[in-house]
């Protein structure tokens, strides 16, 4: 009879004990589909408030094309939407940080696709952005090949044969660039020279104009073939509060020094601005980059967006 207690006994413990797992499973796995729904639920609220961002942006830079003349905008960093801007803090906890930069103030990575004279002026003014920064490499000869439609690879340049001996191997696009990160592809590209030219480039519609306004000294010294970063800056120290007032101003403030611009085509206001927008809440980070375009009667178009980039403490980091 003692026994059959001690029978009973146990088989009510391993019951219990199969109960306590069971239930402990359950609780864990409700535990886990909160915190699921809960970053969930954070991350959905973070989206929005970066892309209400990229909205605020919108509408600044459609309040300064009304502010000038839409025909013939003048863009530099004195105008409103180019200012730092204070941190947009949420009523319910979290920050929006905005920034917005000129994306046509950066040499044109596609503009070496443009045809005839303007592509190869593009091309040797992407050659003397390399020396300039110190840059010993044929890069520009492998994207004038990685742009065009061909195959047959120019001098110092790179087509299919050459990437498909790569491990793994690919082929050259043969169309324009869709973004900057896209460099790396080039033959024998090094992170060290990508991470030198990045501040400096951009990838926009081959057509886009290169903003004086907006542009550094390395990339306004690439212009010409003997205009120093020195003199650049100080053609960039004369601009400060107004900006030029017309490519022919420029141009002739060169041809006074005996220099001649040779390089993509230009302008003193921009259709394309990049906006990063990053979001702090909860604890996580959220950072949409988006580059827009800007029509003549104020359209703003979304031409891209990027997830999961640098911040704008690492953007600076990067630029300086």
């Amino acid at each position: 009879m003692s026994a059959q207690r001690g029978v009973a006994l146990i088989t009510v413990l391993l019951v219990v004990a199969l109960v306590t797992l069971v239930g402990a499973g359950l609780i864990a796995r409700q535990q886990l589909a909160i915190r699921s729904s809960g970053n969930l639920l954070v991350h959905s609220q973070a989206w929005h408030y970066a892309l209400g961002g990229e909205r605020l942006a919108k509408a600044i830079l459609r309040d300064d094309l009304r502010q000038g003349d839409p025909r013939q905008p003048i863009d530099h960093a004195g105008e409103p939407w180019a200012k730092p801007r204070k941190p947009f803090p949420f009523d319910e906890g979290g920050t929006l940080f905005l920034h917005i930069e000129d994306a046509a103030g950066r040499f044109n990575l596609n503009a070496l696709a443009l045809p005839d004279e303007s592509g190869a002026r593009a091309f040797m003014q992407f050659q003397r952005l390399l020396r300039l920064l110190d840059i010993d490499a044929p890069y520009a000869e492998r994207l004038r090949d990685w742009l065009d439609e061909d195959e047959q690879a120019g001098p110092g340049g790179a087509e299919d044969n050459d990437y498909l001996l790569l491990e793994p191997p690919y082929r050259a696009a043969n169309r324009a660039l869709a973004d900057v990160s896209e460099l790396r592809l080039l033959l024998d590209m090094s992170a060290e020279h990508y991470r030198r030219l990045l501040p400096h480039v951009a990838a926009l519609p081959a057509d886009a104009r290169l903003n004086l306004n907006s542009a550094g000294p390395l990339v306004l010294a690439s212009l010409a073939e003997g205009l120093s970063a020195q003199l650049a800056q100080g053609l960039i120290s004369g601009r400060e509060g107004r900006g030029f007032a017309s490519v022919e101003s420029f141009v002739a403030q060169l041809s006074a020094a005996g220099q001649t611009v040779v390089g993509q085509p230009l302008a003193v206001g921009s259709q394309y601005f990049r906006v990063v927008g990053e979001v702090e809440l909860a604890g996580r980070r959220q950072v949409l980059v988006s580059l827009l375009r800007r029509d003549a009667d104020g359209t703003l178009a979304v031409l891209s967006r990027h997830l999961g980039r640098n911040g704008m403490n690492k953007e600076r980091d990067d630029d300086a």
